[in-house]
């Protein structure tokens, strides 16, 4: 081995070579720091998002093949790069040479938000493409598997793959046995004539074609080098780390014999993960690279050898070609392992990890190992002593030293035998998302019944996520031979399996009871298929399933999305140049998919800069003893620790109610408070210090930590809320029934995905200082930086271009942050930098409150509910944050859509020991309405109505008056309720379902409607107002600014629209630069489904200014252009700049009296679900799902889709599979896209409908149109109810009549679990205190 070696590889066709390189470096800084290219995105850090997603090419000159291949640059290492072509998006195409199909289309479809998860989408279809130029579906929706979006909701990005398919445009989905083409069931009835609806969003005829010929080649010079050079191991070495590439067998085993301890590294996909987020370290790391024998794929007699070199993407390719070729007998192993594949992780992660490494990590929960145990697979190792085979067996499994690998040895390749005839192979898995999700429980099963007969002659079962390990069943399936394959075999197998397989109720992971439950639901899952077969193998001697068995066996998942959105045409009057009702793209939407659009931490490395790393409390609550900085300042590049003492009299802002402490370095109040901040030279530097510093303390009582325990304690933060209505008392007196219930509604993070990052530049003279971070409201930014550094605002400018996402979730802690950066900034006279890490994030910033309802209704037997008592309590956090607004909105919201006659809410807003809860998207409505829905699904049950029934007949009707007396006119609720009923063809679809569910015991399916009354507004007019400023300059162009925050919902596109319409120029010669406090002054936070209302006015106030003032110059030349008008103005003195301003609607609310008009106007929705669940798993599908809406006149129906579509999405993730987790300690568990589940692009119904009502009524918004940005998060709980509807027919089935209790979120534990059974009665029970819980319900 010689020294250090050169590192050669190409990005974007361009050679890098690196001479002296450090092993720890990943390819993701690499090319944003090193190489500037930042359209390679950073979300999370450990390949879980796709944000950082490139294609990776590389050169095979055996085989004279190129394999193009998708990867996560955030778990790369370059030194992995050698000979390798790296595309970033930026390589795929730019606004400044030409744009790529895949990036044209992504953004005219408006597959664009905020755009920041966009270059990684692009990559992933790109890739797609460069092997499958006609792509199917199928391939489609796989490809995107390993990508996140939080805002558009996927539709629109399918929508754009689905151009490049060869397929038509049908929904090639049969859900009802029945073509959406063909006329039935699917049909959409269209509005009345008159009313023009308009289908499509964009016109697939002006799209560049996708032309293969002109993709970048493979760098010739790379086929050249892996051809001619002498391959030899290449080492390099870095300060901490040796990095050893061995390119023949022969100098890997010598490499493994000299370091023993050294991980074999492919994709770094297991080694990766855990040095980033586990703190392990290899001093040295041996990745072998483009060695033949690692890669062998051999056919023999008995089966067929797979190279431990391969990736997972690989052996699937090479499985599905095995499985088509030889009879079925013979890939029973194959098919299994096949169909694992096809769930396991990502796109990205399958082509970067290797067999070799998926089976030797031994992870408890790796997908493969149990299936690959039960095949009788064997491994073939080698070492300088020679070959030898191992069984994949439990021993080796549980990493038994006899049955293990010796240090020298390293694993080769696996033999996996063919399955012989009357031998069956299975394998189950259930996660907490169908795709890119860690199973909760996986399973591979294998019975061989030797000549027929039925009587088992071997058996074998093993199970991950069940244990430390993998685990066998050895001794149940000992006991089971000889036995027949029938109801008895079963009853005793299941036995048997819970006795050996048993899990403490303590258990890592939580879950305890549906575990045990999955165990036994996945044998007698495997029981029915085997019978099944058996039966077709010989009906006369095994008797069949019943029929209403047999859908148990069949896959939830159909794949192949479609939607239809149908939103009204401009009026033929309107002026062909006006843009305002088109649907317009978003403005950055080309710039999102070539990365070029910029983004905070885009922002290239200032002179000096330094980069700020926070330390944070491990304590839940407790009295810090003392703080010892001594180790991370000696280290290398450490410039300062900022701890309270610096902050002295300066270290509290009050931005609401009560003021805030930014560090606490004397008693903390939750796991995540701030304690002190690093400052070092760089971000490794600095995070490597923050580990250093060393906190004693000294714990403190009581832990509050739910809102039961808050409760018990008294422990509320001050004022409670009560809106009452008529005389709830007397009416409870004179109803048929009274019914009492509750509902625990878990909390939701933010997961926007750009994390909180902030920068800040002092100037150098008069203490200014340019602060650029990522918030909705850079007055309050200004306002707190100011306090924080004792100078006055003036001093202090907040520049904002763009967010990548927010939700609510960058206002109140993004002010903290920026604060002590800016302080830090200040002091050393240097730029600072801080960007989170996404598990720093998830920790730091709290996210949607957890809510506990209660409530009372007193209603008729005909389902009129006469009187409503509800409690809202709501987990605040350690501090109050913006608690009390979000429990005023659920109080004041309390009613939905409906009347209650007497009604009274009460909430309180706990203070407990978490990271403080803040604003999300819907603010405190997603959980007020959902108690109230469930409520009223209670009473439905009692009077024996179906929901909907009690739903409309309780709903407001036209002209009325809410609880706090404000006039409402609900015709447009009726209407859109009406609407969706019709177009969701609701009463045919009910008996559907019906029917369906009586066929079928082990899927259930479930309808469910809901109303929405979204009522916009802040409550106060002062909160209301908006300013805006318009320049025109001298060759006619107009360059406009405003109060509002671009975060993904088009309000600069629509501000733009505003401009051109009352301009009546177009929108090319309209520009927008960004928000900053230096144009406009004072504005008030971006939320609240406003920001477009509100600057728009302000944008149209100062645009109508402006054309008064040159009304004389334009009539004088009507001909003219806008250069010759701005020309003769300046002439004739006359200003070409006007501020625009709106004073805000009228709009205030008096607790006291409980009465007062805190909303400006009320979106009216509904919204008609329809789910499938598998009762034996508790997994879900959802099918359909129609959404109506009253927007009013649309200013850009494009965007406006998007925001219903992205929000409803959320909204389906927050009743359904996004679970946070806390440990008894106050622990956040859930601090990544590993643990946290939002939707992924398997989640969105299989149809999606949006349609809008036709504008009625003008108001006095913005063109009469209406806020949207929030509304329709709350309809996502018509799949919570559909699944409620599906569950309660389980139920039923069963003989189980009492009340269903269900919580938020509806995940596949609490569906399963609902759908009581022998299985579940089966099962060992913990008594409750017996033990200590992994995680608890906050």
């Amino acid at each position: 081995m010689d020294g250090a070696a050169e590192l050669v590889f190409c990005v974007n066709g361009r050679k890098v070579i690196e001479k002296n390189v450090d092993p720890e470096t990943m390819l993701l800084p690499y090319l944003r720091k090193k190489l500037q290219l930042t359209g390679t995105k950073y979300g999370c850090g450990g390949g879980g998002c796709g944000a950082c997603t490139v294609m990776i090419s590389r050169y095979n000159p055996i085989t004279k093949r190129i394999r193009h291949y998708p990867a996560n640059a955030c778990l790369l290492p370059i030194c992995s790069l050698h000979g390798a072509a790296v595309t970033t998006v930026e390589g795929v195409g730019s606004t400044k040479a030409r744009i790529h199909p895949v990036q044209e289309r992504v953004a005219k479809c408006h597959g664009t938000q905020c755009g920041f998860c966009t270059p990684g989408m692009v990559m992933s279809i790109y890739t797609l493409l460069r092997n499958h130029p006609e792509p199917t579906l199928d391939q489609l929706t796989d490809a995107l598997g390993g990508n996140l979006c939080r805002c558009t909701g996927y539709r629109p990005i399918i929508d754009a793959c689905k151009t490049f398919c060869k397929t038509s445009g049908c929904c090639q989905s049969k859900e009802n046995g029945v073509c959406c083409l063909d006329q039935g069931i699917n049909e959409l009835p269209e509005f009345e004539e008159g009313n023009k609806t308009s289908p499509k969003l964009f016109s697939e005829e002006e799209f560049l074609p996708l032309d293969p010929t002109q993709e970048l080649i493979f760098p010739p010079e790379l086929m050249i080098m892996a051809e001619k050079q002498p391959q030899r191991t290449r080492v390099f070495v870095g300060d901490r780390m040796t990095w050893i590439s061995p390119v023949t067998l022969k100098e890997l085993l010598e490499a493994k014999v000299k370091y023993p301890q050294a991980p074999i590294v492919m994709g770094n996909t297991s080694v990766g993960p855990e040095v980033r987020f586990k703190g392990t370290f290899h001093p040295v790391i041996i990745s072998p690279d483009c060695i033949e024998e690692l890669s062998v794929v051999n056919h023999a007699d008995d089966g067929l050898t797979l190279g431990a070199g391969l990736s997972l993407a690989q052996v699937k390719e090479i499985l599905a070609e095995v499985i088509q070729k030889l009879p079925e007998e013979k890939t029973q192993t194959y098919h299994a392992v096949w169909k694992h594949l096809g769930t396991l992780a990502g796109c990205q992660i399958r082509n970067m990890a290797s067999l070799g490494g998926h089976i030797v990590s031994r992870h408890l929960d790796s997908d493969l190992n149990p299936l690959l145990a039960v095949g009788n697979c064997t491994l073939n190792l080698l070492s300088k002593e020679g070959e030898r085979q191992i069984p994949l067996n439990e021993q080796f499994l549980t990493k038994c030293p006899s049955a293990d690998l010796k240090p020298g040895e390293i694993l080769v390749s696996v033999n996996i035998p063919y399955s012989r005839k009357w031998e069956f192979v299975s394998a189950f898995r259930q996660a907490q998302r169908q795709q890119n999700a860690l199973a909760i429980v996986n399973s591979g099963m294998r019975v061989f019944f030797g000549e027929g007969g039925g009587i088992i002659r071997e058996l074998s079962i093993a199970y991950g996520g069940v244990g430390p390990t993998t685990i066998c069943a050895k001794n149940s399936c000992q006991q089971l031979i000889g036995r027949p394959w029938n109801e008895e075999m079963l009853d005793a197998a299941c036995r048997l399996i819970l006795d050996e397989v048993s899990l403490p109720g303590w258990a890592p992971g939580g879950k305890v009871e549906f575990k045990r439950t999955l165990v036994i639901s996945f044998f007698f899952k495997f029981y029915l298929k085997v019978s099944q077969i058996l039966k077709t193998m010989d009906p006369v001697r095994y008797p069949g399933l019943a029929d209403k068995y047999e859908s148990a066996l069949e896959d939830l998942h159909s794949r192949n999305h479609w939607g239809t959105s149908k939103y009204q045409d401009v009026d033929p009057k309107q002026l062909p140049q006006d843009p305002i009702g088109r649907p317009i793209m978003h403005l950055s939407g080309i710039k999102h998919t070539t990365g070029e659009a910029i983004y905070c931490d885009d922002m290239p490395v200032l002179d000096g800069e330094l980069f700020l790393a926070f330390v944070t409390s491990s304590r839940a609550h407790a009295e810090i003893v003392s703080i010892d900085l001594s180790e991370a300042l000696s280290l290398p590049g450490v410039v300062d620790i900022v701890t309270e003492e610096d902050l002295r009299g300066v270290n509290s802002f009050c931005l609401l109610i009560e003021p805030e402490k930014l560090l606490e370095t004397q008693e903390v109040s939750c796991v995540g408070q701030l304690v002190c901040a690093v400052v070092a030279d760089s971000e490794v530097q600095a995070k490597r210090a923050a580990k250093r510093v060393k906190i004693v303390y000294q714990d403190l009582e009581p832990v509050i930590l739910t809102i039961e325990e808050a409760i018990r304690h008294h422990s509320f933060f001050q004022g409670e809320r009560k809106l009452e209505y008529g005389n709830v008392d007397e009416a409870f007196k004179v109803v048929d029934q009274i019914l009492e219930g509750e509902i625990h509604m878990g909390g939701q993070e933010h997961f926007y995905m750009e994390t909180q990052s902030m920068l800040a530049v002092p100037k150098g003279e008069d203490q200014e200082m340019d602060v650029y971070v990522s918030s909705q409201f850079p007055k309050y930014i200004q306002a707190i930086v100011a306090s924080t550094l004792k100078v006055p605002a003036n001093k202090i400018m907040c520049h904002v271009k763009r967010l990548g996402g927010a939700f609510g979730g960058k206002v109140t802690k993004t002010g903290i942050l920026a604060a002590i950066t800016a302080f830090a900034a200040n002091k050393h006279g240097r730029p600072v930098r801080c960007i989170l890490e996404r598990g720093e994030d998830m920790l730091i910033t709290g996210g949607r409150h957890p809510y506990l309802g209660k409530y009372k209704a007193g209603f008729m037997n005909d389902g009129r509910i006469l009187a409503l008592d509800v409690e809202h309590y709501c987990n605040g956090g350690a501090t109050l944050d913006e608690s009390l607004f979000v429990l005023e909105t659920g109080v004041l919201k309390v009613d939905n859509a409906y009347k209650f006659p007497n009604l009274r809410c009460q909430g309180w807003a706990c203070k407990t020991n978490l990271p403080s809860n803040t604003a999300l998207r819907g603010f405190g409505f997603p959980q007020s309405g959902l108690i109230t829905e469930n409520c009223i699904t209670e009473v439905a049950a009692k009077c024996g109505l179906s929901p909907e029934k009690v739903r409309m007949m309780n709903m407001y009707k036209e002209i009325d008056q809410t609880p706090y007396k404000q006039e409402i006119d609900a015709t447009n609720l009726i209407q859109c309720w009406k609407e969706c009923m019709a177009t969701s063809s609701y009463s045919l679809r009910k008996v559907a379902v019906e029917k369906f569910n009586s066929e079928n015991y082990w899927k259930k399916k479930g309808l469910a409607m809901v109303p929405l009354k979204f009522p916009v507004g802040f409550g106060s007019t002062a909160a209301c107002q908006a300013a805006a400023l318009v320049h025109i300059y001298l060759d006619g162009s107009v360059l406009v600014t405003h109060g509002g925050i671009e975060m993904g919902q088009g309000v600069h596109t629509k501000m733009i629209q505003v401009a051109s319409r009352e301009l009546r120029m177009p929108m090319s010669n309209v520009h927008l630069r960004g928000t900053s406090t230096e144009t406009v002054p004072n504005a008030n936070v971006s939320g609240a489904s406003l920001v477009a209302d509100l600057n728009g006015l302000a944008v149209k106030d100062a645009c109508q200014t402006l054309l008064k003032r040159l009304e004389p110059i334009i009539s004088k030349n009507p001909k003219g252009t806008w250069k010759d008008w701005a020309q003769a103005a300046f002439d004739e003195s006359i200003s070409l700049s006007a501020t625009g301003y709106f004073r805000g609607y009228e709009t205030h609310m008096n607790w006291e009296t409980g009465e007062g008009h805190p909303f400006a106007y009320f979106v009216f929705g509904a919204a008609c679900s329809e789910v499938e669940i598998d009762c034996l798993t508790g997994a879900h599908k959802n099918i359909r799902t129609d959404i109506v809406m009253d927007i009013g006149h649309s200013i850009n129906p494009a965007l406006d889709v998007g925001q219903i579509e992205g929000a409803f999405i959320q909204g389906m993730g927050l009743y359904t599979i996004e679970e946070l987790k806390y440990s008894p300690q106050g622990v956040l568990f859930t601090r990544g896209p590993d643990q946290y589940k939002i939707p992924a692009v398997s989640d969105v119904p299989t149809e999606l409908h949006v349609s809008f009502l036709p504008p009625s009524q003008n108001s006095n918004t913005l063109y009469s149109s209406k806020g949207l940005g929030e509304p329709g998060v709350f309809l996502g709980c018509s799949v919570f109810f559909a699944i409620h509807d599906a569950v309660r027919a389980a139920r039923q089935e069963r003989g189980l009549l009492g009340p269903l209790k269900l919580d938020s979120p509806l995940t596949p534990e609490k569906i399963r679990m609902a759908c009581e059974d022998k299985f579940t009665k089966m099962i060992p029970r913990d008594e409750p205190g017996s033990y200590v819980p992994w995680n608890i319900p906050v």
